[in-house]
């Protein structure tokens, strides 16, 4: 695709906000494919995840990131520093609340992005804005609009598909002249792997409570094509203590191969090809706060 350089726009656009205000659901929207995962629990997002939308005349990098928290271990502040250096990488941000946050901006917003990146073009994306009646969305984006910090403010649905298009206008709008900064045919800088890795954890995350899933991590062991085209993967899930490990197999194994089926079929929709999937739960103690683990597992340092 030729694209002329003086009319071309191309850019990284990070979406910040506080845990589960539907950052991941508005980025699947936008690409119309699922990268990111979604799940009702919050800090389901552990590190910036980046989908690439490119159309005719612009390349939309987006950067999804964990919520903003005040954290309270290791891994936490491994994932505040993925949202830091998302936003340090920003043309464009866009800041998301629920409609349901009302018309108080929150203080770690106020703190951690339009304190530290005033010299960047930062957006609202009002969420949710479906849940309420129309009449009742106005003060909330006239109080917003009275701090006098956002470029734009867009009232939407991620999980309805209400004003996106508005949206994709307004963040292009801001975006600077550039060309493509990805090939055009690509809609993420992950490898399958990381994905799969993603899946199986969302499976996790959805089937089990309390203190388990945020205990849980994924590592892939083995992921290479066999015959016939067929893709075999050996993962561990990995947690931090036996009783999480007990839980996690559960009776006779059902737990788990309920998690292996579901994550499976996910995996297999992703990458379009058929998959053997192996999985086993090991248990490492308090990985959550040991660097080494950390950077074994991909939630290093930024």
């Amino acid at each position: 695709m030729e694209q002329n350089p003086h009319q071309y726009r191309a850019g990284y656009v990070t979406i910040v906000g506080e845990p589960n205000v539907g950052k991941s659901t508005l980025l699947n929207a936008l690409l119309k494919q699922k990268i990111s995962i979604v799940t009702p629990k919050p800090q389901t997002t552990r590190q910036r995840i980046l989908g690439i939308l490119s159309e005719s005349d612009v390349q939309i990098v987006f950067l999804d990131t964990p919520g903003l928290l005040k954290p309270k271990y290791l891994l936490q502040k491994n994932m505040v520093r993925a949202a830091d250096v998302a936003l340090a990488d920003a043309d464009v941000i866009v800041v998301m609340v629920e409609v349901s946050n009302g018309t108080e901006l929150s203080p770690i917003i106020a703190e951690q992005v339009i304190e530290r990146f005033k010299d960047t073009p930062i957006l609202l994306a009002i969420n949710k804005v479906d849940t309420i009646a129309k009449l009742q969305v106005l003060p909330i984006m006239d109080a917003m609009n009275r701090l006098g910090v956002f470029k734009e403010i867009i009232p939407m649905s991620a999980s309805k598909d209400l004003n996106l298009d508005d949206f994709l206008q307004t963040v292009k709008s801001y975006l600077p002249n550039h060309p493509p900064l990805y090939p055009e045919d690509i809609v993420s800088d992950h490898p399958e792997r990381f994905f799969a890795a993603e899946f199986i954890r969302e499976e996790v995350f959805r089937k089990f409570r309390d203190e388990v899933p945020y205990s849980t991590a994924v590592e892939i062991r083995d992921f290479k094509e066999r015959e016939r085209g067929k893709i075999f993967i050996s993962a561990d899930i990995i947690v931090e203590r036996d009783s999480q490990k007990a839980i996690l197999i559960g009776k006779r194994g059902e737990a788990l191969k309920n998690v292996g089926s579901a994550a499976r079929n996910q995996i297999e929709k992703f990458i379009g090809r058929d998959v053997y999937l192996d999985l086993h739960v090991k248990v490492a103690e308090n990985w959550r706060k040991k660097k080494d683990w950390l950077h074994r597992l991909g939630y290093g340092d930024s």
